[in-house]
């Protein structure tokens, strides 16, 4: 089991833009999605966007095809592949989607790096319709956080995580996000960990509203570079403490 755990969230993270309004943009879809964005949860918004290109005659490749063309920036893509060669355990927990995340992630070949992909499940239908469905069911089992969107409590997940590894291998998170809901699981990292928000983003503000709260030491992150300089220096120092214990 890898000692040191690295969670990223995906857009606005792991891609600089969000992967939902690319698709959204890229397939002309804006004047139906904003249309509807005030009467439907984001994700059967999104499940509704899917049956509008269908009905276009758009098929789950023509999806794939737009999102090929989403950018990664350069720097991340090397310290993604970087932290994997060194022996780190790679996860996404994430708001996007399945087919959206594994698609661009396999076109800038990144995606075997990951051991795991928590996010809102997909598949194609018997009529070759992609659908989107959350995380959660909130209609079966509610997680009842009040941080946290009905479809996704990534606290919750990040707490199973934890929760997987045995008691005796101790295991260091550095976790990474920009959004108001990373700040869920930023309270579930412990004094061994690392948070890495981005900078004037709503989980930076959030954890600069009341330091108290986040026991994890945070590290922020403002673009690429910055991002693969600050995670392989924590990495590598990670590494180093835990070689002198």
């Amino acid at each position: 089991m890898a000692a040191i755990v690295v969670v990223f969230d995906f857009d606005r993270t792991l891609i600089d833009g969000d992967s939902d309004s690319w698709v959204v943009t890229e397939m002309g879809l804006s004047d139906l999605f904003h249309q509807l964005r005030s009467t439907l949860p984001w994700n059967s918004l999104m499940d509704r966007m899917m049956k509008e290109l269908h009905s276009r005659g758009e098929t789950a490749d023509d999806i794939a095809e737009c999102l090929k063309k989403t950018p990664v920036h350069p720097r991340i893509a090397a310290a993604i592949k970087a932290a994997h060669a060194f022996g780190c355990d790679l996860r996404i927990l994430s708001d996007a989607n399945q087919f959206f995340i594994e698609k661009i992630l396999e076109h800038h070949d990144l995606l075997g790096c990951f051991s795991k992909i928590y996010t809102n499940p997909t598949f194609v239908d018997e009529e070759g319709r992609l659908r989107i469905f959350p995380y959660h069911d909130s209609t079966l089992s509610p997680h009842g956080c009040s941080l946290c969107p009905s479809n996704l409590c990534k606290g919750q997940v990040l707490n199973n995580i934890q929760a997987s590894a045995p008691e005796s291998e101790r295991q260091n998170f550095i976790y990474l996000g920009d959004g108001s809901g990373d700040y869920c699981p930023t309270l579930k990292l412990g004094d061994k960990d690392y948070v890495m928000p981005r900078k004037n983003y709503p989980l930076w503000n959030c954890i600069f509203s009341d330091r108290a709260f986040v026991k994890a030491e945070v590290r922020e992150w403002s673009n690429g570079e910055e991002l693969e300089g600050t995670l392989l220096h924590l990495i590598n120092r990670i590494s180093s403490e835990r070689s002198i214990l």
